[in-house]
């Protein structure tokens, strides 16, 4: 079995910081790309940031500037800092990864809450 464990959300006020992580673990032989996505109510989930297993990066346009997602492939670990924080970032993030191994698929983790105050 494949375990996406995600921590660090929360409430911030506007301007402000977190870092999300998301620890994989289980029968995992190696990791393709890793990222987050995040959902807020009433809307679909749309990426936010995604990493290759190389360290190429891509970013929605919106946090462009503002977010930095990395990875330490030696803890199978993805990152999300989230810098200068606005209310419309407030949602659930979901980190993803797809997985190579006896159970190989793509993968998402629990969901962890940001919540950004004005």
């Amino acid at each position: 079995q494949v375990q996406l464990v995600e921590s660090g959300g929360g409430l911030v006020q506007a301007g402000g910081s977190l870092r999300l992580s998301c620890a994989a673990s289980g029968s995992i032989f190696s990791i393709n790309d890793m990222g987050y996505y995040r959902q807020a109510p009433g809307k679909q989930r749309d990426l936010v940031a995604r990493i290759t297993s190389g360290g190429s990066t891509a970013y929605a346009d919106s946090v462009k500037g503002r977010f930095t997602i990395s990875r330490d492939n030696a803890k199978n670990t993805v990152y999300l800092q989230m810098n200068s924080l606005k209310p419309e970032d407030t949602a659930a993030y979901y980190c993803n990864a797809n997985i190579f191994g006896a159970y190989r698929g793509t993968y998402w983790g629990q969901g962890t809450q940001v919540t950004v105050s004005s």
